[in-house]
């Protein structure tokens, strides 16, 4: 465990090296940030979080989990020049190129995870969407829930979820916009996927880790 800490330490590191030599002058509206002399403020599923050189800091003053930390340094590291226009359209996550790697533990600990902890519990569910700043879509799909969530400013995803009965069991889905490659690796797109079901069962009380 220390060894695998100690790798861990020296990829954050490397992180908020190449974070403190980005030039990010005119990207806050492209990437939906906040620069201010505490440093860089990002919001991940409705919580602020603050990257400083000196380290990254989660809405209680704390380092986050590793995870975390690489999604935000990299949301960074990965701006584009300018907001795509286009690729607005949701897909799912294993019609990305180079997602199958991932796709096998999003699908479970992502969509499953959801639809295990969220079965009979629509309500529920909605409910902790809101906590982390989601609201509803009417997309006109037969769907029991259909809700947004903003995981980055940039990145939002769309969740789809048909609770079950005594024929068949409870479904999720978690989308993303096609243009959120163009923000982030698949990796943390798979990252956002398993912390919007981990934050999901935290909003709705439960005493539930991440597993990041």
């Amino acid at each position: 465990m220390a060894a695998k800490g100690a790798v861990f330490e020296k990829i954050y590191r490397d992180y908020l090296d190449q974070v403190a030599a980005l030039d990010l002058s005119g990207k806050d509206e492209v990437l939906g940030i906040r620069r201010t002399t505490d440093g860089i403020w990002i919001p991940l599923f409705n919580r602020a979080f603050c990257i400083t050189e000196g380290g990254i800091l989660d809405p209680q003053g704390r380092q986050p989990v590793h995870a975390v930390c690489v999604a935000l340094c990299r949301y960074l590291i990965l701006c584009p020049e300018t907001v795509p226009m286009n690729g607005t359209q949701w897909v799912s996550y294993r019609n990305f190129k180079d997602a199958a790697p991932f796709a096998g533990a999003f699908a479970k600990n992502a969509e499953a995870a959801i639809a295990k902890n969220f079965t009979g519990q629509t309500e529920m569910l909605e409910s902790a969407c809101g906590k982390l700043g989601g609201s509803r879509i009417e997309a006109g799909l037969s769907y029991d829930l259909t809700m947004r969530v903003y995981g980055l400013p940039r990145v939002p995803l769309f969740l789809l979820f048909n609770d079950g009965d005594e024929e068949f069991a409870a479904e999720c889905s978690v989308l993303f916009e096609r243009r959120a490659e163009r923000f982030l690796d698949m990796e943390c797109l798979a990252i956002l996927g398993w912390l919007l079901s981990d934050y999901l069962a935290q909003a709705a009380g439960w005493d539930y880790e991440t597993l990041m």
